[in-house]
């Protein structure tokens, strides 16, 4: 560039005029000792090197940073056709909803309760043991590495265990930015109660969702005020499972396995003769050939800006759709509809959020924590706005606890079936990294009850239970009504038979 600038203005020099240090300093004039002609095509010359500069600039700086893979707004929109079929490890994206969200003309949102799983991870203690093994068995028994499984000879294992990347705390700080976005007329005269199951990563996620509402509200630091709830074996928490015996140690805990095992027996084994035909000595398993699927979006959530990993590039999209229905097998039979006691694990939240839209104490007997939900410090009541942190089976039990994939028909553990087939459950449509779901209250004019309305990632309910109109409102009344279920305990009865 520079010798490009020489050639243009040539030996010429010209004095131009010293930009002041502050602005009460005047000027220096500006000397010219060249003809008018010659001035007039110095300048010339000196305005197409700018224009040139300011081109070559913009273009270069246009190709080297890329348009981030994740937003505020929609969530995570990088190669969607493979990013959006991860199961419960996809980053949240906005779902399509046939209900516009908007609330119908004349009404507004007077209460909304966020319930969030915690942002985008390392692999658990147990998994990271098990990918690492895997790439070190590969490197130590293969010799030839062609085409798109180049970048494995020299890759290096670097991912750690349980606790949230750096994407992941960003779309937690997304998170609170769009709530607070979404509910603005009431966010930005009230403050959200904000309760958190123990685990490190689901209070770190609630903090950071708070950093992203108190930035969105331009209000300086994030409340600090937060309700944190045990994970310890034995405690009472709606957040987090694992009170119920006969659920986590009995013949309903290895049914969503059992579901999964089923379709792996159809969908891997095309994949895992394929890997091991270009990777020649590696033998993969089953197991170990799905574990190289986990690392596509373990490495993506990895990458401080979520870049699309190389493992992604191994895999085609209709391998990814049906590694999306693998897990959406093991959500639904082992958390869901599908397993006798998976809804039940749900119904405790759903009384503390019928508590919480009707101000009247938490009648439950199954997994609520009585010491929290009877003090009005620990469990307010009368408070706008509310936000709850869990994982994803958690979510997955209470979304069916409040009937919301009740259209959805027992998913086949031999058929493939499409978001359409499913009526709209998947783990990748309902608990990826960062999912959230909003419970709303609205009032509407000229009707004297309130409405109730969910929100699933973007995604609005129909509740046909409880006698969903167009705009996927019910009747405050008729959504309690149709809470039966969680009201008389589910099946909590058989947990400890």
């Amino acid at each position: 560039m520079a010798r490009l600038w020489n050639r243009m203005v040539g030996s010429r020099r010209q004095q131009y005029a010293r930009l002041p240090l502050d602005e009460k300093e005047p000027v220096s004039p500006l000397k010219i000792h060249n003809s008018p002609r010659s001035s007039i095509l110095a300048w010339a010359i000196v305005l197409t090197a700018g224009i040139f500069i300011i081109y070559e600039f913009s273009r270069t700086y246009s190709v080297v940073i890329p348009k981030p893979c994740d937003s505020i707004d929609q969530g995570y929109r990088c190669s969607p056709k493979i990013s959006h079929f991860w199961g419960q490890y996809s980053l949240y994206f906005s779902v399509p909803s046939e209900i516009p969200p908007e609330p119908p003309k004349g009404c507004s949102v007077t209460f909304a309760q966020i319930l969030s799983r915690h942002g985008g991870r390392d692999p658990t203690a147990g998994k990271t043991i098990w990918y690492n093994y895997t790439i070190n068995k590969i490197q130590r028994s293969v010799d030839s590495y062609p085409d798109e499984f180049a970048f494995l000879e020299d890759y290096k294992y670097t991912l750690g265990a349980d606790q949230l990347t750096a994407a992941g705390q960003q779309q937690m700080v997304n998170s609170g930015i769009r709530f607070y976005r979404y509910y603005e007329p009431l966010a930005s005269r009230h403050s959200p109660f904000v309760r958190s199951s123990g685990q490190t990563r689901v209070i770190e996620s609630a903090e950071k969702w708070l950093e992203g509402f108190a930035q969105a509200k331009d209000d300086g630091k994030p409340s600090s005020n937060m309700v944190i709830i045990s994970e310890d074996e034995g405690s009472n928490n709606t957040l987090s499972h694992n009170l119920c015996t006969a659920f986590e140690k009995g013949p309903a805990s290895i049914v969503g396995s059992a579901a999964q095992n089923a379709w792996v027996e159809i969908f891997i084994s095309p994949i895992q003769t394929r890997i091991n035909e270009k990777l020649v000595g590696a033998n993969l398993t089953q197991s170990e050939t799905i574990f190289l699927m986990d690392l596509c979006p373990f490495e993506t959530v990895a990458h401080p800006t979520a870049k699309v990993s190389q493992f992604c590039s191994l895999f085609s999209k209709k391998e990814w759709q049906q590694y999306d229905y693998y897990q959406s097998l093991g959500k639904y039979y082992g958390y869901a509809d599908g397993n006798p006691l998976g809804a039940t694990q749900g119904v405790g939240f759903v009384n503390e959020l019928i508590s919480r839209m009707t101000g009247k104490p938490v009648q439950d007997d199954t997994c609520t924590n009585r010491t929290l939900d009877s003090n009005g410090e620990t469990f307010p009541l009368g408070r706008k706005l509310y936000a709850d942190f869990s994982h994803d089976n958690d979510m997955t039990s209470i979304f069916s606890a409040f009937g919301l994939y009740n259209d959805t028909t027992p998913l086949s553990n031999t058929t493939l079936e499409n978001i359409k087939d499913t009526n709209g459950y998947s783990a990748s449509w309902t608990v990826p990294f960062a999912a959230r779901a909003y419970f709303e209250k609205m009032t509407c004019v000229d009707e004297d009850e309130e409405f109730v309305r969910i929100i699933v990632n973007d995604r609005i309910l129909p509740l046909k239970y409880c006698g969903g109109d167009k705009h996927g409102r019910c009747k405050l009344s008729a959504f309690v009504d149709s809470m039966a279920f969680a009201r008389s305990g589910g099946h909590w009865n058989q947990c400890f038979v």
